[in-house]
Formats: C-alpha cells, structure tokens, sequence
C-alpha cells in the first residue's frame, strides 16, 4: 500500500450511509458490551482456554537454514515442591525473551527440565517418610527408600509442569529432561570418568562441610550462618533441650618450662574440640606472648588429654580475638586445618560421622558432642583451668537443609582439581568471549575463580547418580588395590584387571553419590545429547538466565567443563537476576510467614486457603511444629485479608517491572493488583475501540491511501508515542531492561492513549464524522501494535483482545516519531492537568457549566494554544473554552470563579452558573497568583542562565537543550 495518503472520494456517501446503521447499533451496545468480549476483565476465564494453545510441544515444521536460531535452558527447579516466586521470575524473564525472539523471527528453543536435587528431595521424603509411617530411611532400606523418591518425583515433576504452564512459559516440551534420566546419567557417568583418567578427580582425606544428622558432606551453598549475638538457644537436631551459643570460653593451658607455674589463657567459643588440639597457637608480634620467642620449643600441657602440644607462632592468628591465643584443632576446624598443615602437624579426630565422641577419646566416648561441651567445662572449672565465660557475637554455621550445626571433618572423598578449570572461565569473561549481566558481577567472577579450590563432590547418600568408581583389590595381595572409574562392574573389571595385573580380583563400587550441582553443571552438554551424538545444532547456548546467588556454584562450574570438555562455553551471555523479597525487602523464609507461591498470587487466596496450605506442609513433614507455629504467625500478619486475584499476566507484568538486575527485587502483592486494573484499563479500551470499529465498519478498504497531511497534530502526536513506546521496548528488551518496558507500555496505555486520545475520539467517533473513521482506524492501530508488542509480557489478554481489534492499514510506525510535536503536545497536556487539578481544588464539575477562558502570555503561546481549543475542552471538562491574549491583569474579568496560572504559556480563569454554591466559590486568587506569576518568573530566569552557560551547552543531552530554549523563548515572545 502507498503511503502518501489521501481520502477516497466516496468516503462521504460512506459517512452518512453508515450513520443510521450506527447509531442503532451504538444505542443497542451503549459501549458495554462487544460479541466475545466480557463487560470486565476476567483473568480466570481468559486463561483458562489458553495455556494449553500457548504451549509449544516442539518444532513439527521444517527450519529453513537461513532461519536464525535462539537456544535457551530453562534453570532446572528441584523436585521438593512446586515452583516459588524466585522460579517464577525467572521464567517469566526467559519466556519474556523466547517470546521476543521469536517475535523477530528466531526459530527458539527453550528446553525444560527438573533437578533431582539430592540432599533436599531426601531430606523432604525422610521428614514425610517419619510424619506418615514413623519410619526412617534406614527402617525400610536403600531400595524400597529410593522407590518411595520416585514415587515423590513424578507427583511433583507434574506439578512443577502444571505451575510453569500456568505461568504461560511457550517451552519446547519435546526436549524435557529429568536429571537422572538414563540419557543425564550415561552422560555424567562418561564425565566423571574422563575427568578421573585424566587426573582431575582424585580421592583425598581432607576437611569438608559435614552435617551429622544427614551423616553427609554438604556444599557449601547449603550452609548457613546464624548471625547469634551474645548467649542463644537454637534448636539442634537429636538434642531434648536446646544448645547455647554465643559465648567465649577462656581456658587456661599450663607452660611446661622449668617446672614454673605459668599459664597462656586460651580463647575459644568451642570447647567441645579441645580433646582435638595439636597446638595453641599466637601472633608472632603480639607483646603478650613475646618472651616465648626466645624460648626454644615450648610446650604446654593439655588440660584434658595430658599431653604435651606446642607454642606456635603464626601471622594468621588474630590477636584482637579473645586473648590472642587460639587453640588448633585441624580435624574440626577450616582455618585450623591451613595452619597445621603448614606447620606440619598431624590432626586428631574428635567425633563420628553422627556427632559422638569417638572411642579414642575414652572418658567422653560414645557421648553427644554437645553433652560432652558441658561436661569439659565442668571438669575445667573443676581443676581451677576455665578462667571466664563472657558473652560473643558470631555466627554459627547451621546445615540449610537438616538444620544442624556444622561440623567440619576430615574424610575421604572425591574432589575435582579445579585450579586450571577456573582460571580458564575467568579467561573467558576477561577475553570478551563470556559477557556477565550486570557486568558488575565480573569481580565476583574473579574472586571465586582466580583462586579456585578443589571441588568435593562426593555425597554420603542414597539418591542421587551412584559414583561410577569402583575399587578393585588383589586377592593374593591385600595391599595391592586400586581405584578404576567406569560405566559398569564389566568395564571396571577389564580396567583393573589391566592395573594390577592380576585375575584373581574383587571390585566394590563406591556406595556414595555425585554432589547434585555436579550432574546440573552438565546439563548444556547431557541435554544436546552429549557425549552420543553432534550436539552442534543444540550446543552452545545464546544466553544462560538465572539468580546471581549460583553465580558460581552453578554457572560457573558449567562453563569449566563445557571448556574442558568441548573447548568452547557452553552459552555466550550470563543474565544474572535478583533475589526476590517481600514488600518490606525481606528475605522470604517460613519463620516470616512471607512465603507467597505464583498460584496464590494467579488465583486469589483467603487467609484461611493460606493458613490451611501451611498445616498441609506441616501433616506432610514438611514444616515442624515451631515452623508452622511462626509461618501462621506470619501470614497472619502479612496478609490479613488473603492475596486478591491477580491472574498471569499481572503476575508477569509485576515481576518484570522491576529492575531484574537489582541485588533484591521487593514483590508486593498490591502492586499487582493495580497491575490487574491497568490490564482492565486495556481491555475497556479494547471494548470501545471494538465496538466503534464493528458500527462503523473499519477495514483495511476504508482508505484508498494512508497520507499524513488527513492526520490532525493530535492522531500524529498518538502515533509518534506509540513509535516512541515500541522503540523504547524493543531497547530495553534488547539490553535486558524489562522494567524499562513496562514502564513504557503503562504510560502509553494509561497516559497517551486512554487518558487523552481515545478521550478526544469519542465525540467525533458517535457522530460518524470523517475525523471519526480516520480516528477510529489510528485507536485500532495503536491498540494492535501495543498489544503485540506488549504479547511477551502479558501474553493471555493481549492474544484474547487482539482477536477483536481490526487492522485497517498496515503503516511503519517508527517514520511517525516526532519529538517537537511531543513537546507541543506535552505543553498542552500540563495547561489541561493545571485546570484539572484547579476543578478538583474548587469542587467544580459539569453540572456547574464550567466555562473555561484561557489568556495566553505571549503570541507564540496564543498561536500555540489556538489549534487545541477543542481538546482542551473534552480534557478539562469544560463547556466552553475561550482564549485570548493577555497583556496586563485588568484584562481578567471579575465574573471569574477561579483564576490561576499554567506554567509559562498561559493562566487561566473558570466561570461556573449559579448553582455554583456561594460557599464554594474561591477566594480571589489575584495574591495566590501573583505569587505563583513570581515563582513562574524564578523559574524562567534560572532557565535563561542555565541556557547562558557554555558548560551546560557542552555536557547536555540535545534533547534537554531543546526543552530549555523552548521555555526560554516563550518568555521572550
């Protein structure tokens, strides 16, 4: 179609023939109601058709080559429960983005998937397991406790589906995967395996994060610290009562040096250890301990073992600490376990696997760790050795998943070297090949992997992949054994057979199973097919998305064996989101009670349905007694009244208006529902512009042509903000900006369209009038193209609405953007608000017949102002508006109800009938507005010198300079 544009000569026989055809129709709809479309919005209704049509179960058509492709993986969520708000932002960004793309033409692939996750999905099946049946996993053995697992996995597999469908998330179904699928765990297995021959991974003794009620090593992702401060009671896993922390304990160890009686007085805030220590350890330059020095070799006496243990000095130790003297207890403490190491002292272990004293220790054996701290100290202030006890802040380190204390220990267990790995993703982010966003966390980058230590990731549990290792041990020589890695027992037994040279073999595979993080830091690799097939169709990805806080204990472990084991990174951009909290920026926890799932906030819940979802967590073993207690507490609180509707897309529209970037992203409940009524606000505008578009029978024949010069200021002014709107999304899309573009779209469709066009349509639409078709025609192309640009954000109303709204004319938009029209429109615009909020001030509406007269203070100003009488008159309400020219005050009438001023283009005055009540009337105004002509006046000469300045020529944007010549030169008219 051509674009200079031009009326057709039979469009006004088209006019009136219509008229009488559309005024019957626009008495019989009044504008409430369109065939198809609801008098609301109602997000239940509209969604309910659609999330199975908005899911893709793959591509069935042929790609053309030339088609550009967009890879993406969805950050697989565990299988404890069904999806929080956190996965919920997180999909909504990726499906925001896959919706984009393929907006642009993109062939997208957006894989799905869970993670077995496996210390949390066994710490949630045992809790079930003892709340129905009083059993645990040891009652019923490995293979009936794993089968219980599967069961757990397929009912919370379905949810988590049925949650991400609802949020709309177009996925690529056909690519599902499940990490312990046969396909994920060959393709572990073959991972493992390499790495073992080639060195990487090797089995060490060393000091891990170890969790005596999972008798487990743990990550340290699934560590937390308490913050205690001063003596605290916190409740510890296997104890009756519970266990007070948060305090310092100074004991007295005697010197041994020539039989006198001295001391050094040791700090230490646990005692428990102390059967563990191989030292007491201080500062090389601190005063206090300076006479050792010079002593050669002195030794002390333990207070509980009777053994000599010597004076160490060491640059590590903190001398502000307590006394300065700390003691080493390398078995059971990280900073210890350095320290002895370089001093070349050999560790004593304390306690077991399930947090005993061990038989070694024979007066505190068999006994709780925490029952064997009260009773050291009773012995040591029994022997005159426990100095003092005073109140320390610190933090505790506790077991995120069993809440236990942690207990550092020395085990045996496999590690991956990951000193090279790392240094080969920090060169990937350095070079430019990797980019992270925000680039602020590329420091984090570097601090974790410029001096990466090596990575356990051995676990001491039943679900999860079984470690493919199996020692192999020389029947004929007991001491000749070795450790081979393979897919099967047959394998194994080839490879060791090879090693020790021997037939006369057994073989034990490794009863432990791989750290979760290692099996999902394959998941680019094992979901394109790897290591069976060409994964170049499916590897690398375009974009990983995910929170920054496995920034490295997931991210970056994906691209250290990506590159190791194809040379390439596995994705090109790292897109880092926030944290989500609650509206006051707390972190969400059950303790809070401030937990809110997606579902709550899709389909509306009452307090009751809230407080009936915790007992339900409670009877399945999911949440304690005192969990469930604070969690009801809580909601209580937070949501007195329940959670309104919100539906999916308010939902959607809600998380991404928020800066994705930002550290936390505060979620509040209320903010959503105003976003339910600005999509309700869209959709009355949609049954408007529908309904005038059916009575006056707007297609793509009512134009010949499409030319501008038909077009008043005020249809190019509509035109250029949606130009300037798309413009905007399609930026902030591309630079990950979403808020930017909810931003956008809201002010577009609140201020722009609904608030002023669509406002200054409607008399010209009801009367049939040539301005009303071409008006008619500009709503439906600003409604189709905001709804579709819009669709990747709230993808359920804008597909419904869209089915309703004609397309007349195709146009490209973007040639419409015209900045100077916006400004002399935006003036216009500020001159309506100041008369509205005047209306408002003085109680005046249409039953007093408000009169409006406008005195322009320059003749630019008269002449800019002229053009627009009649919009002024439909925005402000008026009757009437009259303007004239104002050269001095007299000229303002004394009849007026109001006066006031409106900025440098003009002041304006009200005239209302007698009905008007005498109370009401405004008290001359000719001080306030003088007042308000002095400020006007500041303000003017504040903008003149700034415009003066060479500085602010130089360093502003062209667009500010314009908006302060403008002022400037109105003043001077």
């Amino acid at each position: 179609m051509q674009n200079n544009l031009r009326l057709s000569g039979n469009l006004d026989k088209i006019f009136y023939k219509k008229l009488k055809k559309f005024l019957v129709f626009f008495n019989r709809c009044k504008w409430k109601s369109v065939a198809g479309l609801a008098e609301a919005y109602k997000p239940k209704e509209i969604e309910a058709g659609k999330r199975e049509k908005l899911h893709e179960t793959g591509r069935s058509f042929q790609i053309k080559r030339e088609t550009p492709t967009f890879r993406m993986l969805l950050p697989p969520p565990n299988i404890t429960g069904n999806l929080h708000l956190g996965h919920a932002l997180m999909a909504t960004i990726q499906d925001v983005i896959c919706r984009h793309k393929k907006q642009l033409g993109y062939d997208v692939e957006w894989i799905p998937g869970t993670d077995h996750a496996g210390i949390a999905t066994q710490v949630v099946v045992e809790k079930k397991l003892c709340k129905d049946y009083s059993l645990a996993r040891q009652d019923i053995g490995r293979e009936k406790f794993l089968r219980e697992i599967w069961k757990w996995k397929d009912e919370k597999v379905n949810n988590i589906r049925k949650d991400l469908k609802k949020l709309g998330c177009m996925l690529s179904w056909n690519r599902e995967y499940f990490t312990m699928d046969k396909t994920q765990a060959y393709a572990v297995n073959e991972a493992f395996i390499r790495l073992f021959e080639q060195g990487l991974i090797s089995r060490q003794e060393s000091l891990v994060n170890w969790s005596c009620a999972l008798e487990s090593a743990i990550s340290d992702i699934e560590v937390e610290l308490l913050d205690v401060k001063g003596p605290t009671q916190v409740p510890v896993p296997g104890y009756d009562k519970n266990i007070t922390f948060g305090r310092m304990f100074n004991i007295k160890y005697k010197i041994l040096d020539n039989g006198t009686e001295d001391y050094i007085t040791v700090s230490t805030t646990r005692p428990e250890t102390m059967l563990g220590d191989v030292a007491v350890a201080v500062h090389p330059f601190d005063k206090r301990y300076s006479k050792y020095r010079e002593s050669d070799g002195v030794c002390l006496m333990h207070p509980l073992r009777q053994q000599l243990i010597p004076l160490i000095f060491d640059a590590v130790v903190d001398p502000h600490f307590g006394t300065g003297a700390v003691k080493i207890t390398p078995a059971h403490d990280r900073d210890d376990f350095k320290i002895a190491k370089k001093h070349e002292l050999n560790p004593i272990q304390v306690f077991s696997t399930k947090g005993f004293v061990l038989e070694d220790h024979k007066e505190f054996a068999l006994k709780p760790r925490f029952v064997v701290r009260e009773e050291i100290l009773q012995k040591l202030g029994e022997q005159n050795l426990l100095d003092s006890v005073n109140d320390h802040s610190m933090q505790l380190p506790m077991c995120s998943r069993s809440k236990d204390v942690l207990e550092y220990m020395i085990k045996e267990q496999w590690f991956l070297q990951c000193q090279q790995l790392g240094l080969n993703a920090l060169s990937e982010v350095q070079s430019g090949r990797l980019q992270i966003i925000p680039s602020k966390y590329e420091v984090e980058w570097q601090r974790w992997l410029e001096d990466c230590h090596d990575w356990c990731i051995s676990r001491q549990l039943w679900w999860g992949h079984q470690i493919p290792a199996y020692k192999a041990r020389c029947n004929s020589e007991k001491d000749k054994e070795v450790w081979v890695a393979a897919h099967d027992e047959q394998e194994a037994l080839m490879k060791a057979l090879e090693l020790l040279k021997s037939v006369d073999i057994s073989i034990t595979r490794d009863q432990d199973v791989l750290d979760t993080w290692f099996s999902s830091a394959l998941l680019p690799l094992s979901m394109s097919g790897w290591p069976n097939k060409e994964i170049k169709r499916h590897y690398p990805l375009d974009l990983i998305e995910t929170g920054h806080d496995i920034l490295f204990f997931w991210v970056a472990r994906m691209v250290m064996l990506g590159l190791i084991f194809t040379g390439q990174t596995p994705f090109k951009k790292i897109l880092l989101n926030g944290i989500v909290c609650d509206a006051h920026g707390r972190k969400m926890s059950k303790s809070l009670g401030n937990i809110i799932a997606p579902q709550q906030v899709i389909e509306g819940a009452s307090l009751q349905d809230l407080q009936k979802e915790i007992q339900a967590s409670h009877k399945a073993g999911i949440l304690n007694e005192l969990e469930t207690q604070k969690s009801l507490i809580g909601v209580h609180r937070m949501f007195p009244s329940g959670i309104p509707e919100c539906g999916t897309d308010a939902l959607r529209f809600t998380l991404c208006s928020h800066n994705i970037k930002n550290h936390f992203i505060n979620f509040d409940v209320t903010e959503c529902y105003t976003n339910k009524k600005f999509l309700n606000k869209i959709w009355q505008a949609a049954r408007f512009v529908a309904a005038a578009a059916e009575g006056l029978e707007i297609s793509a024949k009512v134009f010949e042509d499409f030319n501008e010069s038909s077009l008043s200021k005020w249809d190019l002014w509509i035109l250029s903000r949606l130009a300037h709107t798309l413009q905007q999304c399609r930026e902030s899309l591309e630079n990950f900006n979403l808020h930017f573009a909810t931003a956008g779209f809201k002010k577009f469709f609140y201020n722009d369209l609904c608030d002023v066009y669509l406002e200054t349509t409607k008399n010209n639409i009801k009367l049939e009038s040539p301005e009303g078709y071409v008006q008619c025609s500009i709503l439906c192309i600003c409604l189709r193209s905001a709804l579709q640009d819009m669709q990747p954000f709230t993808p359920f109303i804008c597909e419904e609405l869209l089915k309703y709204i004609p397309q007349p004319i195709t146009l490209d938009v973007n040639k419409f953007y015209n900045s100077s029209l916006e400004a002399e429109i935006d003036a216009i615009l500020e001159v309506c608000e100041q008369i509205r909020q005047l209306k408002s001030r003085n109680q005046i509406s249409r039953k007093h017949e408000p009169y409006l007269r406008l005195y322009a203070h320059s003749l630019k100003a008269l002449s800019m102002l002229q053009p627009h009488l009649g919009e002024i008159k439909t925005l402000t309400l008026t009757n009437t508006v009259e303007l004239r020219l104002l050269q001095n005050n007299s000229q303002i009438h004394k009849d007026l109800t109001c006066y006031s001023t409106a900025g440098y283009m003009c002041s304006f005055g009200i005239v209302t009938n007698e009905l008007y009540a005498e109370e009401k009337k405004a008290v001359p105004q000719t001080n306030v507005n003088n007042h308000k002509l002095s400020k006007l006046e500041k303000e003017l000469e504040r903008y003149s010198t700034r415009w003066e300045d060479k500085g602010f020529r130089k360093s502003a944007s062209s667009h500010v300079q314009q908006k302060h010549f403008e002022k400037v030169s109105f003043n001077s008219s």
